[in-house]
């Protein structure tokens, strides 16, 4: 929370009329010839109250000795998963978890091809207003990993194909000052007009805080945008932008509360959005450090270890964890950090009716596309995120320049996110049921204007065809990882639906980025949620019992009329089974096709099309 006299300061500066440059920024750059890649230090991102709340819960838990030494069986080797295991083992429990498939991760998993390239599921950056993140790399003693950036967001230009403009902060400037300098400084996004409108909607933000927040979940960020009565030029210029980043879902369809989440914790941070990139594999550089952490502390990380049945007793709490290889597992606990749409294949038929489960039917994952594109000679590039402002690109980053293990001086690789890129997450088209070609063809026409003196007209890739003879740099190797179900599709009036970590079953634990936490789905609320889950079950061995988060009334109503069901299971192997991400064979598809049809409707439609015409 900030003062009063901070809130007038910082009106001021998004309202002035004064505008100067220092010599060390500028608000519109094109791509640097000369390529300079440096890291900076490591900011202050300990002095913020959110780490030292977090920090305070971390100290509990090694400072914890069990009343009783539990044995717990956790589902899911992602970020939650390995989080809650963390700190359950720290605590003096022990934890085991049970991963299906053969690399650890989850969302954030990574895998070499056959050329030993990594090849990962997205595009993973890491901020500065990431609490428990960053306590979790100082406890695991791996700041050195993190590759930090200069303070800044670099934005393409939309109307001048291969120029960029930014936010620049300051140093030396506090938040919420900072901010709203970077804002002031820039001359290329918004007029001052625009300015004057965009700063009183976020005053109510900084006053109230979080309860605001919440409050607009039920608002898009269009719908927001219109009811305070800011300019559409801000939805083009700025919000579509923040949130293809943020949930991969366009403006109109993605809740406000996301927006003012992200902005509240930049606004209250001096590094709040100061990014840092790893510097490798997720899996080596992340992964690992937290499996070692485990098995020091008398936990143990199972990888090929998937669970077929969650069996119960006669009472309603969990039996013991029936796996695809026969063998039972009986534990004292149970967490569950699967994804919330694998989650709901594996509720039980005792637990089907429980107003508590039939909340998660509000919730599923969102489709994403991250693509990795290699090419035969060096981009002019920044060693940072860009905002790509594409109708079909999210972000991207140089990441053979951005990251150590994938330095080369001579030739770049490009990982962007494509979004949206389904009608599921508000797009025109479902590139989800594309082929590879067609992905990448689209994509290299969106390149072309991000690099319009760089990217070579290629006959194989006929969005290129208007290129000038300038352009040289042809794609030599590309890879597209299609997540059909990615973090939960924040659209507006989700967060009443997201479960607390505690369930009405005794001995079983909700973690996840989906479960109820304020950093919404993000490694941030993935970590966050796999330590609200170690809580509960420490607090419980205490005899603490936390509470359940109210639900819905209306979902309390339909639930006295659900006839309890089988979980329909599991069924295939590999990333897209276990709600992961891969390059699709025909295998994947096929398999997509029968558990996830929603995935292929437009396609669907289509065929059936065709089979009318040829009756």
């Amino acid at each position: 929370m900030i003062s009063l006299l901070s809130l007038a300061v910082l009106a001021l500066l998004l309202c002035s009329s004064i505008s100067f440059t220092p010599s060390t920024s500028r608000s519109s750059v094109r791509m640097a010839s000369t390529r300079l890649y440096k890291d900076f230090p490591k900011p202050n991102v300990e002095n913020t109250d959110n780490y030292r709340t977090f920090q305070a819960l971390s100290t509990k838990f090694r400072q914890n000795i069990p009343n009783e030494k539990k044995k717990v069986a956790i589902i899911g080797g992602g970020l939650s998963g390995l989080a809650c295991a963390k700190y359950l083992a720290e605590a003096g429990h022990e934890p085991t978890v049970y991963e299906a498939r053969d690399v650890l991760g989850g969302k954030v998993s990574a895998w070499q091809d056959a050329d030993g390239d990594w090849i990962e599921t997205g595009l993973h950056i890491f901020f500065g207003a990431y609490p428990n993140m960053m306590n979790l790399f100082d406890e695991l003693g791996i700041h050195d990993r993190l590759q930090w950036k200069v303070h800044k967001m670099i934005f393409a230009m939309q109307q001048l194909p291969g120029e960029f403009t930014t936010f620049d902060f300051i140093p030396g400037i506090p938040a919420p000052f900072n901010f709203g300098l970077a804002i002031l400084l820039n001359q290329k996004m918004l007029t001052l007009e625009e300015k004057l409108q965009t700063a009183p909607p976020l005053i109510p933000m900084l006053i109230e805080g979080q309860p605001f927040i919440d409050a607009q979940d039920e608002l898009s960020v269009t719908e927001f945008m219109r009811k305070y009565g800011m300019p559409e030029r801000i939805n083009e210029e700025v919000f579509i932008a923040m949130a293809k980043a943020l949930d991969f879902i366009d403006p109109d369809k993605l809740s406000m509360t996301v927006v003012l989440t992200a902005m509240n914790r930049f606004l209250n941070e001096d590094n709040g959005l100061q990014m840092a990139f790893l510097d490798g594999n997720q899996p080596d550089r992340l992964c690992e450090p937290m499996k070692k952490s485990i098995e020091k502390n008398g936990g143990s990380v199972k990888v090929n270890s998937p669970v077929k049945e969650i069996v119960t007793n006669e009472d309603g709490s969990v039996s013991h964890l029936l796996m695809r290889s026969g063998e039972e597992i009986v534990a004292d606990e149970y967490v569950s950090a699967m994804p919330v749409d694998v989650m709901r294949r594996f509720v039980p038929k005792a637990w089907s009716p429980m107003p508590f489960f039939r909340q998660l039917d509000e919730l599923e994952g969102i489709p994403v596309i991250n693509l990795h594109m290699w090419f035969d000679k060096k981009l002019k590039a920044v060693d940072h995120l860009c905002f790509s402002r594409s109708p079909l690109l999210s972000v991207y980053a140089d990441m053979s320049v951005t990251c150590k293990e994938y330095y080369d001086e001579e030739k770049s690789m490009l990982e962007l996110v494509f979004a949206p890129c389904s009608p599921l997450a508000g797009g025109n088209v479902n590139w989800i049921a594309k082929s590879d070609e067609e992905i990448i063809d689209a994509t290299m026409g969106e390149l072309a204007r991000l690099f319009p003196t760089e990217i070579a007209a290629d006959e194989k890739w006929p969005s290129t065809k208007d290129q000038s003879p300038e352009g040289q740099a042809r794609l030599r190797k590309y890879v597209v990882v299609k997540v059909p179900r990615s973090v939960y599709a924040a659209i507006p009036g989700r967060n009443k639906y997201r479960p607390s970590q505690t369930t009405p079953i005794p001995n079983f634990t909700l973690a996840g980025d989906y479960t109820s936490q304020k950093f919404l789905g993000s490694m941030e609320g993935a970590v966050l949620g796999g330590k609200l889950a170690a809580e509960v079950i420490v607090d419980k061995d205490k005899g603490i019992v936390k509470d359940l988060k109210e639900i819905q009334q209306h979902v309390v109503d339909l639930a006295k009329d659900f006839q309890p069901r089988d979980p329909a299971g599991v069924k295939g192997e590999g990333a897209i089974a276990w709600g992961g991400g891969a390059s699709f064979s025909k295998d994947n598809t096929d398999l997509l096709r029968e558990v996830d049809p929603e995935q292929f409707k437009g396609e669907v439609v289509k065929e059936e099309k065709i089979a009318a015409v040829a009756e």
